[in-house]
């Protein structure tokens, strides 16, 4: 991913609580030179080494991951940033903050596994819940997916956050997305645009 310095972000525990909030994510691959997209939720592991998911076992990209190099990419929040809302001169462009993961893939289809994946992502997005819903699910359907373990080797991280810009339009950027509500880019930018 192209990264100039002012937007890069290489601490290695602020990308994981990323990928971590940020959990649904694009699983790229190639087959015969097509690129192959899936768009799905990501388990991290504990010790951020491994993300988990599953894929549906007729999904033809299946057939181009097991032991190969797959990308993942995460965002987060992304919002259009007008010239008119700065001080000094500028052009249209987007802010955003993206995560690339690079990792071998490796599909599997043991049953407790499987299960496993599935009953933790159920507790991932069913916490919180009223009536959170309650694992209940037969073999047979375990049995229409496939678990995909993707090994990290690699982590990149761009947050394009008008770091680039002066204080002062960084600080009309904010006003100007609270505004339109685009609070979690005005936060973002707060956060980490520092001069």
């Amino acid at each position: 991913m192209y990264t100039p310095k002012h937007f890069a972000i290489s601490d290695q525990q602020e990308l994981l609580r990323f990928m971590k909030r940020n959990a649904f994510g694009q699983l790229i691959s190639s087959h015969n030179d097509r690129p192959e997209a899936t768009h799905l939720p990501f388990l991290l592991s504990q010790d951020g080494e491994r993300l988990l998911c599953h894929l549906a076992r007729q999904n033809p990209q299946l057939d181009s991951i097991d032991e190969r190099q797959v990308l993942i990419i995460f965002n987060g929040p992304h919002a259009y940033i007008s010239p008119r809302w700065y001080h000094s001169a500028g052009v249209p462009t987007w802010n955003y903050q993206s995560v690339h993961v690079y990792g071998t893939a490796r599909t599997f289809s043991d049953e407790e596994r499987l299960m496993s994946v599935v009953n933790q992502l159920s507790d991932k997005y069913e916490a919180g819940a009223e009536n959170p819903w309650q694992p209940d699910y037969s073999p047979k359907m375990l049995r229409a997916i496939v678990g995909v373990e993707i090994e990290i080797t690699e982590i990149q991280g761009k947050y394009k956050l008008s770091q680039n810009r002066p204080s002062e339009d960084r600080q009309r950027v904010v006003e100007a997305l609270q505004a339109q509500g685009e609070t979690a880019m005005a936060e973002a930018i707060e956060q980490w645009s520092t001069p």
